[in-house]
């Protein structure tokens, strides 16, 4: 078994945990030090040992087992019982809490919540096991509020007024007083904070802070859903004339303390819309035949400097967030869009990852540091697709972005066809390793100067995307295995992705062979290439999408952390992000970190930087469902506008109380509730993933194509439901 096996096998935090609770809890008047724990659950590796001891330290300090004399541990007494966990509230107001360590939820009646919310971390007190019952509880503690601020309608009385949130996990409407009002008016939708639920009230008090505007009009919709996850839509005053006020010049001192690529080749690859370009591309043959490539990155710590409320600002966002119809940037305009975005016959400060290739791709040297360039020109994907495809610069004006037919240099034809070439062959190498490949469909909307949706259209990865992806891949791993591989250790930010868990590629499995395909769970590698070939073989079929999507929900999420593990789809034992600082903080973190340790200074602490890839990840995740959101809104926006048409769709998702169905020839959603599907009475099969007819026996399962109309459609609930018109034939 390999290093990496071993690293990836061994990195089981959630394992370990759960190991020394079965050791104190079986004897818990007894102590034991860490060498008696890992001899009982067989830590063996140094990793894993030095993983054990911080779990109990952490463990120790949040009062979850107690140390006894130095270095040794018991159970607290009560530890059986309760436990502290997340609340996941389900959409009938019960709730299940979360409790790390522990491999069975605890369900926790809608009557026993103790005012706890969706996400909030609760105390627990877990009930006795009654014989093949599921674990049962009841709160009897809020530790922490994920959230105070909730989105909903105001419902206006004479002298007060109620909002009703619009998540439907959130239970309560919240009172609101005259004087806190605001300037809201019956039926706006608003963002109210909850400032406090004493006990003898039904509902919790609030304060309206922002009034969102008129519900159903479009950007309403838009801001209640980054208001919905706590994330801005504009910069403060003063951050945005801060940045304004940064001098953005190019300086010949600077410039002498860089090193200076402005007389080699360089241009930059993006989508045809793009605003702010954060990454360039430079090439040169080499006198020895090589070529050397420069990955060229916006130098974005050079104006984002430490301890400024611009720094702030960048942190507590983490990340730009790209909804359907805009942008809300990390940075600011000035920078995100000017100074730090590498437009072309421009001088810009870049930091570099600069290599010398083979013609086999093989790396013969790499240099990191900062860089001075001037980019020669500016390609959209479609016009670098068409050189690969057709050798030639001659770009025609239907695929032009400079408004009429445009001849491409030579050089530049000859740089784009070398780079595709060794980028084939970097990814098929990659490929071979057991990277996974996921292509998956991305909708896009074609948008009218009202932002409503006219069309909707595909994203699709070409050649030229896959270029650029190749040569960002590259700069990230190996300044991931610069600073990862140096002696003695040094902090660092590492994109990590853990393996697939075995009980969801099961059940992935379960699902795919409906549909004539199958997992080989053999070994690591064979778990991957079938992988890649189930998403191989499903382009293109009726079932794409919801392979895809099932296939990506069977992946561990890739997350940020200073503890690295290697990336498990990329087939990476050292990975980080360097390549886009403009609209991902912890690439800032990156840079800084790399040209300090380039300056020689010593390593960072490492929990400072942890719990800022903490809350990168978790702003990250945010962002992510907020731009789903968004595309959600979107397609119900489009089918208002279809509501007496026939669909093919395939059934993507079946439950107690209907089957969802997703339009081939859009991607779009809906639901088919099971008490409005006429002619029987069905009833939900969770064995077959289908509902079946009690009197006819006719099912719809999972994967079927079936014919639907829209019967409603909810942009303020962003629900969609459809009438079922039957199978297709």
């Amino acid at each position: 078994m390999s290093k990496k096996s071993k690293k990836r096998k061994n990195h089981r935090k959630n394992e370990i945990t759960k190991g020394i609770f079965t050791v104190l809890e079986k004897e818990p008047k007894k102590a034991f030090n860490y060498k008696q724990i890992a001899a009982k659950i067989g830590v063996t590796e140094a990793h894993d040992r030095n993983q054990l001891i911080k779990r109990l330290v952490q463990l120790k300090e949040k009062k979850r087992i107690i140390e006894e004399g130095r270095g040794s541990y018991k159970a607290i007494p009560s530890t059986k019982t309760y436990h502290t966990g997340t609340v996941d509230v389900t959409g009938r107001g019960n709730a299940y809490i979360i409790v790390e360590g522990m491999e069975e939820d605890v369900f926790v009646p809608f009557n026993k919540l103790k005012k706890a919310f969706h996400r909030d971390t609760v105390e627990v007190y877990i009930y006795p096991r009654r014989k093949g019952k599921k674990l049962e509880g009841e709160i009897t503690k809020i530790v922490s509020r994920k959230k105070n601020n909730f989105v909903g309608i105001v419902d206006m009385q004479p002298n007060y007024a109620f909002v009703r949130p619009s998540d439907f996990r959130m239970y309560t409407d919240i009172f609101v007083s005259k004087e806190k009002i605001k300037d809201a008016k019956d039926g706006d939708k608003v963002l109210v904070e909850i400032t406090e639920w004493p006990d003898n009230a039904d509902s919790p008090y609030g304060t309206i802070t922002e009034v969102l505007g008129t519900p159903g009009e479009h950007d309403t919709e838009i801001h209640s859903i980054l208001a919905e996850y706590g994330l801005p839509y504009s910069f403060p005053l003063e951050v945005e004339r801060f940045a304004n006020e940064l001098d953005t010049s190019i300086k010949k001192e600077e410039i002498a303390k860089r090193r200076d690529m402005r007389e080699v080749l360089t241009f930059t690859i993006d989508p045809k819309d793009a605003k702010d370009f954060d990454d360039a591309l430079s090439f040169e043959v080499l006198e020895n035949g090589n070529y050397e490539i420069g990955i060229h990155i916006a130098d974005v710590s050079h104006y984002l400097e430490t301890d400024t409320i611009l720094d702030e600002e960048a942190y507590n966002r983490a990340t730009s967030v790209y909804l359907v119809d805009r942008v809300v940037p990390m940075l600011p305009e000035v920078l995100s869009n000017n100074a730090c975005s590498l437009r072309p016959n421009e001088e810009k400060y870049t930091f570099s990852a600069i290599f010398e290739l083979s013609d086999e791709a093989l790396i013969q040297d790499a240099w990191f540091g900062r860089t001075v360039i001037n980019s020669n020109e500016r390609f959209a994907y479609e016009e670098a697709q068409y050189i690969i495809e057709n050798g030639n610069g001659s770009i025609p004006e239907d695929i032009s972005i400079r408004g009429g037919a445009y001849r491409v240099s030579e050089e530049v034809v000859n740089a784009t066809l070398t780079m595709d070439k060794l980028a084939k062959i970097m990814r098929n190498k990659r490929m071979g390793q057991g990277a996974i490949s996921f292509d998956s469909i991305e909708v896009r909307f074609h948008l009218n100067d009202k932002n409503e949706p006219e069309g909707v259209y595909f994203k699709e990865s070409k050649d030229a995307n896959k270029l650029i992806e190749e040569f960002m891949l590259l700069a990230n791993r190996k300044v991931a295995e610069f600073i990862g591989k140096q002696k003695p250790k040094k902090t660092f930010v590492y994109r990590i992705h853990d393996e697939p868990n075995e009980e969801k590629l099961q059940a992935l499995n379960g699902i795919i062979s409906r549909f004539g395909h199958k997992l080989d769970f053999k070994d690591k590698k064979s778990i991957s290439g079938s992988l890649n070939k189930l998403l191989n073989d499903v382009k293109g079929q009726k079932e794409q999408n919801l392979v895809d999507t099932l296939a990506i929900r069977s992946m561990s999420k890739a997350i940020y952390t200073t503890d690295n593990i290697g990336h498990y789809g990329l087939a990476f034992d050292y990975y980080s992000h360097f390549t886009s600082p403009i609209r991902r903080y912890p690439d800032v973190m990156v840079h800084r970190l790399l040209q300090h340790y380039l300056d020689g200074g010593a390593t960072v602490k490492e929990a400072l930087y942890e719990e800022k890839c903490q809350h990168s990840s978790d702003m990250e995740n945010l962002a992510a469902n907020a731009e789903r959101d968004s595309v959600k809104y979107m397609q119900i926006k489009f089918m208002q506008d279809h509501q007496d048409q026939e669909f093919v769709g395939v059934i993507s998702g079946v439950t107690e109380w209907g089957i969802y169905v997703e339009i081939i020839e859009n991607k779009c959603e809906g639901m088919v509730r099971i008490r409005d599907i006429k002619g029987d009475y069905y009833i939900f099969d969770d064995k077959q993933y289908a509902i079946v007819g009690e009197r006819t026996k006719n099912t719809y399962t999972l994967g079927d194509e079936v014919v639907v109309m829209v019967k409603s459609t909810d942009l303020v609930k962003r629900h969609l439901d459809f009438s079922l018109i039957g199978k297709h034939e």
